[in-house]
């Protein structure tokens, strides 16, 4: 049973049976629908940054650095320019000698990401990947990243705008994980989890803490809107506790709900719509070279 111990000071007894509520609905057993259908146009003009993102080969801020290290070429010349513009439909964009192409087909996936699984789109180690559990008809990538043994929620796209609206800081999308600790976590370290942590790079946001189990308190349900490296983890070990079990159960409205683990499926054309408010939103003056570090 999902109980609110502790709770924020907004917070009342009906927040906590909502929780419970919505706890629950993660945990349980709805049939996913595979269903999706989304055309993207391919024509007009494109920041190279964004055309190599696009094609699904790395993020706009990495394929700024490729663009600088004069591994892209545009028609058979190499340009090292950042902001310089391609037409999507004619001009030849190669990475690497390879050329990158915008597919126009457009794919949402979400996966329950299994422990010893790298969230990459490749590994030089050879090592798992996410990609490797998926059918591989044409390039996606994983929005965002859980580290090896952490399971549950990733979406994986080759919608490049989206992508970088759910990854910016400024929309403060919402990740719910689980976390199973080694001991009980005293009151006054669930106060300074919710107020903030400071880490090496600074303080983390102020975040919502539930705890499942009371009076045990070894079981967490935390709720980010940022996402720094490895960021829950690193949180709860700066208090001296240890992270027996991590799980993201919820990211931006989107849950595992009927997903066994490592299992996927595609997401429904309302998920979808309701994910595009985020790149909607990104669309109003925000410098492209700007993003988020990476998820948990």
């Amino acid at each position: 049973m999902v109980a609110a111990a502790f709770r924020t000071e907004n917070s009342t007894p009906s927040d906590g049976k909502q929780r419970r509520k919505k706890f629950e609905r993660l945990e349980g057993k709805t049939k996913p629908r595979r269903t999706t259908s989304a055309i993207r146009p391919v024509s007009g003009q494109l920041r190279l940054n964004k055309f190599i993102a696009e094609a699904g080969v790395v993020s706009r801020r990495k394929a700024d650095v490729l663009i600088q290290q004069g591994a892209v070429t545009i028609n058979g010349k190499v340009v090292t320019e950042l902001g310089i513009r391609v037409k999507a439909a004619t001009d030849v964009v190669c990475v690497d000698g390879a050329q990158v192409f915008i597919e126009a087909q457009l794919v949402y996936i979400l996966l329950n990401k299994p422990k010893d699984c790298i969230t990459t789109t490749d590994d030089e180690k050879g090592r798992t990947t996410v990609l490797d559990l998926l059918p591989r008809h044409q390039r996606m990538y994983p929005i965002g990243r859980l580290d090896r043994n952490t399971t549950g929620v990733l979406l994986v796209t080759n919608d490049g705008d989206l992508a970088y609206a759910l990854t910016h800081p400024k929309f403060h999308v919402a990740k719910v994980y689980r976390a199973d600790i080694d001991r009980k976590m005293l009151p006054h370290d669930i106060t300074r989890l919710r107020r903030g942590i400071k880490l090496e790079e600074g303080m983390t946001a102020p975040c919502d803490v539930f705890v499942l189990d009371p009076p045990h308190n070894v079981s967490l349900l935390i709720t980010l809107h940022e996402g720094k490296n490895r960021q829950v983890r690193r949180m709860i070990e700066a208090l001296n506790y240890k992270v027996k079990r991590l799980e993201r159960i919820e990211y931006a409205g989107l849950t595992t709900a009927g997903l066994k683990r490592g299992g996927w499926r595609y997401l429904d054309e309302t998920e979808i719509r309701r994910l595009k408010k985020y790149t909607r939103t990104s669309m109003h003056g925000i410098a492209p070279e700007r993003e988020s570090a990476m998820d948990e």
